[in-house]
């Protein structure tokens, strides 16, 4: 839930920053997809933390 979580905050965070800097369709879901993938990867990295602190 954490994956999913980080990577739907991380599409929003994207598609904002490129609208905030006048960017076309493209570039927002570019930046969109960019931060979806990374924060996606440290989602992935921090459950895979908690998994083994808690286990």
């Amino acid at each position: 839930m954490i994956v999913i979580a980080a990577a739907i905050l991380g599409a929003i965070i994207g598609g904002t920053t490129a609208a905030r800097r006048k960017g076309n369709n493209k570039d927002i879901a570019q930046y969109a997809a960019g931060y979806a993938l990374a924060f996606m990867i440290v989602g992935m990295i921090l459950t895979v933390v908690i998994d083994r602190l808690l286990v």
